[in-house]
């Protein structure tokens, strides 16, 4: 049974990084007592970046502490605390590879939907001192869960409790999330774009990247072609 461990904010600030200052929200403490959860996020939490964090399909933030514990192996750490990947909710339980995009949970008198998994950026290896903690985010099938806030209301601690057990096609959502984090051989015949572009989101946490088809071009009579080379933007 899943647990909420702790509800963490923070307000964007400047963060000199590598030469230059970075404006971010990455840096999450601990709150005492409960929180109101609203559309776009929990009082007094905000993000610097709003075009790659927030908004009212990412509200929150959730990690587990599980995943803390298999940082705190893999770097010989022994001193993170409540917030240090940048999550809004550090929950016991509710492991990646089973919690399912459309899962909705209900904490206190909140209520969360979960829409993606956390596509990671660099601030987070600003906030745990680990540059290539994003990557590893993503190769380690850990990046953490992003939910939606569907009902206002204050969060409190305690267990969250689903609330979607005998809605439909759960059992489907969840047999395509554990598919879309197992690496599977490429098939040979390409699935409908509008299929991918459904499942891009689901990869691992990981931005999806895609190629626009090369545009036809008109060569003149006796034109001899050189190599060629596709990149993506």
């Amino acid at each position: 049974m899943p647990t909420l461990l702790s509800v963490n904010v923070g307000m964007p600030k400047d963060v000199p990084w590598q030469g230059r200052t970075v404006y971010t929200g990455v840096w999450k403490y601990p709150v005492v007592g409960p929180a109101m959860v609203r559309r776009l996020n929990i009082d007094g939490d905000g993000q610097g970046d709003t075009a790659g964090h927030g908004g009212e399909q990412r509200a929150v933030l959730v990690y587990q502490i599980q995943s803390y514990r298999h940082w705190q192996r893999h770097f010989g750490r022994d001193d993170l605390g409540y917030g240090q990947f940048g999550e809004n909710l550090t929950v016991d339980g509710l492991p990646d590879d089973e919690v399912c995009i459309g899962d909705r949970y209900r904490i206190g008198e909140a209520e969360f939907e979960v829409t993606q998994p956390r596509v990671t950026c660099y601030r987070v290896g600003m906030r745990f001192g680990e540059p290539e903690l994003a990557a590893l985010l993503v190769s380690h099938h850990r990046p953490g869960v992003l939910p939606a806030g569907r009902a206002r209301g204050a969060g409190a601690g305690g267990r969250p409790h689903r609330t979607d057990q005998d809605r439909p096609g759960r059992a489907g959502r969840r047999r395509h999330r554990r598919a879309a984090l197992s690496p599977r051989p490429r098939s040979r015949q390409a699935p409908p774009r509008a299929g991918r572009a459904r499942a891009e989101p689901r990869l691992a946490g990981g931005r999806s990247v895609s190629c626009s088809p090369r545009p036809t071009v008109r060569r003149p009579p006796h034109h001899r072609p050189g190599p060629v080379s596709a990149r993506c933007g």
